[in-house]
């Protein structure tokens, strides 16, 4: 994982480059698509053939084809947070998963704007830089800080959102939002916040995140408690393990 992390820290002067950050394609509402996403998309993967070249490689860029997710695969958001990027909101990261017969067991989530890289193997625990972290011990809902995602590409799921959105601020001790959720996942991994929970992510949205919530001791299910798919989209709720109940009933819509 060392060398994975060098190359991934190495991209720093690409995703800080605002000239490649205001090259923008959009694919979608709200869905954009920026000369930083492709250029470090392109370099990772090109990478990590070389070193890996029996692991296959899903990457959020490009043409999704159909991968086999039963055995070795990385998956890749180059920039989580394309938007913030975008605005210079300095809230984006490159999410790096990897699969193993369809369960997370590597991930990698970078932030340059802030020189933090969260990282984790299974069974080997979870990181920030250098020191290990662990998701919060806050038992009580009532003072639980959640986070959360809107869905932005989805806004037909905005009635349905924000009842889920103002129920748990009415329930907990405060909300926030960043727009990334990897940076989301990492956040709770670390004890920063107590819960996260968004509707309809894609696997490179959650794969890297996944491996380090569970790492630092915390827990991600879908919004009913179930298993998260990586085959299609899923809902995402993750926490501390002591509030995933509580969150669960705000968000079991």
């Amino acid at each position: 994982m060392k060398e994975i992390i060098k190359l991934i820290r190495e991209l720093k002067p690409v995703l800080m480059n605002r000239d490649l950050s205001s090259s923008v394609t959009e694919k979608g509402r709200a869905d954009f698509v920026t000369a930083v996403d492709t250029s470090v998309q392109a370099k990772l993967s090109e990478e990590l053939l070389r070193l890996y070249p029996d692991t296959g490689f899903m990457g959020e860029e490009g043409e999704h084809k159909a991968v086999d997710l039963s055995g070795k695969i990385w998956i890749l958001d180059p920039v989580d947070g394309t938007t913030n990027l975008i605005h210079d909101y300095r809230m984006s990261a490159v999410s790096l998963g990897l699969l193993d017969g369809g369960e997370p067991v590597m991930g990698i989530i970078y932030n340059p704007f802030t020189e933090e890289l969260f990282c984790a193997e299974k069974g080997r625990g979870a990181y920030l830089n250098n020191d290990i972290i662990n998701v919060s011990s806050e038992a009580h809902i009532r003072n639980a800080l959640i986070a959360f995602g809107t869905s932005p590409y989805d806004r037909q799921l905005a009635d349905v959102n924000f009842r889920m959105i103002k129920e748990a601020y009415l329930r907990s001790g405060d909300i926030r939002r960043s727009g990334s959720a990897a940076l989301d996942l990492a956040y709770t991994a670390c004890g920063r916040i107590d819960g996260f929970f968004e509707r309809n992510l894609k696997s490179w949205d959650y794969c890297a995140g996944i491996c380090i919530v569970n790492e630092a001791g915390g827990k991600v299910t879908n919004m009913h408690g179930g298993a998260v798919t990586f085959d299609k989209n899923s809902d995402i709720l993750a926490s501390n393990g002591k509030i995933h109940d509580n969150i669960i009933e705000i968000t079991a819509y």
